[in-house]
């Protein structure tokens, strides 16, 4: 692979850089292995490479695999040349990327460019066990369709036959957020906005001692014992000087702005899928196309999903 200094900066510059197959090969090997080529059986560093396959051999244990193997890329026909494109749209597109349009932009099936998007969320999805501090907000909001624009069949799906116009959670998922002020923001679907959902989550990911901003809502007060609770009451107002959750209010418009503009209906099974990738490019908000393309691209490695258990299906 050439120098950085040659990579893409714009998605007209990565469809010309990804177009030759060779390069882009060497681009993910360089990528997953940038210090030389180890076995992913043996870890032995004697790796001959069979051209005509596009596999590697070790030398010392004798078993072949590629640059595909134990990543989201495995057992998928489509060529890495279109899965850069498609890790480029999708890392760069502020309100996201629908699989009609992967479709049509890179000429696969609309269920592959479907399976892809979700596999590529996987890579993007990040853990940490480092806790947030200081300036804190933690809010919580519902995803979902108004009940009175629910087919029948659907709202007897969610338990309820007849809806007014007071929709208020009915059909809806739960999704809570808590944001570090000027740095990352972390998000979770929860089953309801009660004490015992969202106590125990914001003790998980924020350091006692720090200083929480949260609405007036009584599943917080708990969480006076261990942190400075400041609260903000929306029927009265919505900033009061440094408290208010205008951060998270920003993050949850960006979230509801993908989800309805750009994919349109998400099923609450997969909601947690769609949150990694808005989260991902929330947090790398700051940084080049380039390096949040990069960012995601280190995330495929050691990570895989099959179709089954995206769909919910039995495995044979």
């Amino acid at each position: 692979m050439d120098a950085q200094s040659k990579l893409p900066e714009t998605l007209m510059d990565a469809i010309k850089f990804f177009e030759n197959a060779a390069i882009t090969h060497d681009f993910v090997v360089a990528l997953r292995w940038p210090n030389g080529v180890h076995c992913i059986y043996c870890d032995s560093e004697k790796v001959g490479f069979i051209e005509s396959r596009k596999r590697f051999q070790c030398k010392n244990c004798r078993r072949q695999f590629s640059v595909r193997h134990e990543t989201i890329f495995e057992d998928s026909h489509v060529g890495l040349d279109k899965w850069m494109c498609a890790f480029w749209m999708i890392a760069n597109c502020r309100n996201g990327v629908s699989s009609y349009e992967i479709h049509r932009d890179l000429g696969v099936t609309q269920k592959s460019a479907w399976f892809m998007l979700h596999r590529i969320r996987l890579a993007m999805q990040r853990g940490s066990f480092e806790k947030l501090s200081g300036n804190v907000e933690v809010d919580e909001t519902l995803i979902g369709g108004k009940a009175r624009f629910m087919h029948a069949d659907r709202r007897e799906k969610f338990g309820k036959k007849k809806t007014g116009k007071k929709t208020g959670s009915f059909g809806k998922t739960v999704v809570m957020g808590v944001l570090e002020r000027g740095k990352e923001v972390r998000a979770e679907v929860v089953q309801n906005s009660g004490r015992k959902q969202l106590d125990p989550r914001v003790r998980k990911h924020v350091e006692a001692g720090s200083t929480l901003y949260t609405d007036a809502l009584p599943s917080y007060e708990s969480l006076r014992d261990e942190y400075i609770h400041k609260t903000i009451d929306h029927t009265k107002a919505y900033v009061n000087g440094d408290i208010h959750t205008n951060g998270l209010d920003n993050f949850w418009s960006l979230l509801k702005r993908a989800i309805k503009g750009t994919y349109i209906s998400v099923e609450p099974f997969h909601l947690f899928r769609y949150l990694d990738e808005q989260v991902y490019r929330y947090n790398n908000r700051d940084l080049s196309d380039l390096q949040r393309f990069l960012g995601a691209l280190r995330g495929v490695f050691g990570k895989r999903l099959m179709y089954t258990q995206l769909t919910g299906q039995p495995t044979v």
